[in-house]
């Protein structure tokens, strides 16, 4: 690099030290991408498991609800306090299967309506049996 008195001293790319440059421009993409694919990969690892663990969760809690149903007094001597005594463990099932989750739900907001009328809300009833009918469809016997 050469100047005359009075120029500033400018550097061209050829004169730059420590430039880097990729020899084989399939490295130099493979390089770009690497750190995308990656980040991309923890992402879709992070959002959810595989099948296998899916089936797995929601067999779990279908045992959970199966067991929270089977206690209790006797839903056809007592309605109502079968229906109470369902309430506080159904909302403390946690389930990863949001179809499975949302029934869950109707069954207690049901259970609830039930208890609140004494077992003689009709209405309820229907909503608890149809609720059931739609837990057996995911957990099959868990709700019988």
């Amino acid at each position: 690099m050469t100047t005359r008195p009075g120029q500033v001293p400018v550097r061209h790319r050829q004169d730059t030290p420590n430039r880097t440059r990729a020899r084989h421009p399939a490295a130099a993409a493979l390089a770009m991408t690497a750190p995308a694919g990656l980040a991309m990969a923890l992402l879709l690892s992070a959002c959810g498991g595989s099948a296998t663990d899916s089936a797995a969760a929601t067999k779990k809690t279908c045992q959970q609800v199966r067991a929270v149903l089977a206690d209790g007094p006797d839903p056809d001597a007592d309605p109502a306090g079968y229906a109470e005594a369902q309430i506080l463990p159904l909302r403390q099932i946690h389930a990863a299967d949001k179809r499975l989750k949302t029934e869950i739900g109707h069954l207690d907001a049901a259970y609830q309506q039930l208890f609140a009328s004494n077992g003689e809300s009709s209405a309820a009833a229907s909503a608890a049996a149809a609720a059931t009918k739609r837990i057996n469809a995911i957990c099959p016997g868990a709700a019988s």
